[in-house]
């Protein structure tokens, strides 16, 4: 990197460093400032003109952001075929209205009725991407002497494509390695040097369990010092982090963002886990770039603001990306949001990080179940073992069944956990090794029958 680029990215560092040390009062003025500015551009465009047409603009206070009606993923969905069971045309997201020639980049998300949802992005949309990946990169403390391992497929799903062109603009070395075998980007990363890891915690396990059949201490021969994960909560779970982090000898970032919104959240920062800030494994929001609210949505429609730490639903309007913003768009992760906390970053920090889904959330026989929280138990007994969660319905009483490729003994044990610690019997069964599917991308480990006959 050049002299000149060297200093200018030393000095976008410092200014988010700022931004990430503001007061809640200087931050909320920030937030304002950039609401405004992006509320003035979009009040006369097609998808915003009707939501907005009865507010008074300027805004003179984020207290006034709940004038906004919430945007759904389903008001994100185009008009589509009348015949659902046909693919429905390429059309984008409703938020994406600017003239087709503004967008340079097409990624896609999965839709509301089980077609892929494109997301489009200009050249400044992306851009602010890449400023958003840019605090991630701050608290995995990457550099340009670095070498990165990006193991994904580089398909349409956005996934880590904005990590990869972040990784860049920071002068790091990028290795892609869509299109490789496991054993293949294995050997890669060992032949390259490889000090960063980006893919998600599924796959940083399944590469242990690769390594270990090729032979091969990661701990030892392994260069790799950081892993940056996303698409799945295990970089928050406590449990599935040590493991990763003892198998590699490496220190886990944990990253959310979606493709609606953008680049939202990173993991604690070094200095804060060594400070023992961050023991309870969690995600900042990166309020520079988007307005967090933590809100509690009843029965009967009413909503509320939750309380500190209470479990509540995301709810953010993303500030940057102009070209299709996502104002007060409901996210469906269920957190736990602290603002008063004395971490260096004073950014929102989602203790345990996103906790669960709000449709993902299952009532089985009363009992709140997560599927983080399966999952935090299974990798207590089983680190590596692939397992997938079935729900069925028998006499109107709710059942859950729990397949996994592991020994008749970690099946007991798990069996008796998961009644200790859920409050109700799980049956947990034993299945051949290389029986369940695997993922590369986000795993898709629980499946509902319940709406079937049984």
């Amino acid at each position: 990197m050049a002299f000149s680029e060297a200093a200018s990215a030393a000095g976008l560092f410092v200014q988010r460093d700022q931004e990430r040390r503001l007061s809640r009062c200087q931050l909320a003025d920030l937030q304002l400032s950039r609401l405004n500015e992006l509320l003035a551009e979009v009040a006369g465009r097609p998808f915003y003109r009707d939501r907005l047409k009865n507010l008074a603009l300027p805004l003179q206070s984020l207290s006034e952001l709940p004038k906004i009606p919430f945007l759904v993923k389903a008001d994100l969905e185009p008009d589509r075929n009348a015949d659902a069971a046909k693919p429905p045309s390429l059309s984008p997201a409703n938020i994406f209205d600017l003239p087709r020639e503004r967008y340079v980049r097409l990624h896609q998300t999965s839709g509301t009725r089980g077609w892929p949802l494109p997301v489009l992005d200009t050249s400044q949309d992306w851009g602010w991407w890449l400023e958003c990946w840019q605090h991630v990169l701050d608290a995995a403390e990457v550099t340009n002497r670095d070498v990165a391992m990006m193991a994904f497929s580089f398909g349409p799903f956005i996934g880590f494509w904005t990590a990869h062109d972040a990784m860049v603009q920071r002068g790091v070395m990028v290795v892609p390695g869509g299109g490789m075998t496991s054993e293949a980007r294995l050997k890669c990363m060992l032949a390259a040097g490889c000090t960063v890891l980006c893919c998600t915690p599924t796959y940083a396990l399944h590469l242990t369990n690769t390594a270990n059949e090729l032979c091969i201490d990661l701990a030892k021969e392994s260069a790799v010092r950081c892993i940056i994960v996303a698409g799945e909560p295990g970089g928050s779970i406590a449990s599935v982090r040590q493991r990763i982090e003892s198998a590699w000898n490496a220190r886990v970032v944990d990253h959310a963002g979606a493709s609606e919104v953008g680049a939202w959240g990173f993991g604690a920062f070094l200095a804060d886990e060594q400070a023992g800030l961050a023991s309870s494994t969690g995600l900042h929001v990166i309020e520079s770039q988007f307005i967090a609210e933590c809100l509690v949505f009843g029965d009967r429609g009413q909503v509320r603001e939750a309380a500190e730490g209470e479990i509540s639903e995301l709810v953010l309007t993303s500030l940057g990306r102009h070209g299709g913003p996502a104002i007060r768009y409901r996210t469906g992760d269920m957190v736990r949001g602290i603002r008063n906390h004395n971490r260096a970053c004073q950014f929102l920090w989602l203790d345990g990080g996103v906790l669960g889904r709000a449709d993902d959330m299952l009532v089985i026989r009363g009992v709140n179940v997560f599927p983080s929280s399966v999952e935090s138990i299974v990798r207590e007994l089983d680190s590596n073992a692939e397992f997938r969660v079935t729900v069925t319905r028998t006499n109107e009483m709710d059942q859950l069944v729990l397949e996994i490729e592991a020994t008749d003994d970690t099946a007991r044990k798990l069996e008796a956990v998961l009644r200790e610690r859920l409050a109700m019997r799980v049956n947990v069964r034993c299945v051949e090794e290389g029986t369940l599917p695997r993922f590369e991308a986000k795993s898709r480990r629980w499946v509902d029958l319940r709406n079937r006959a049984t």
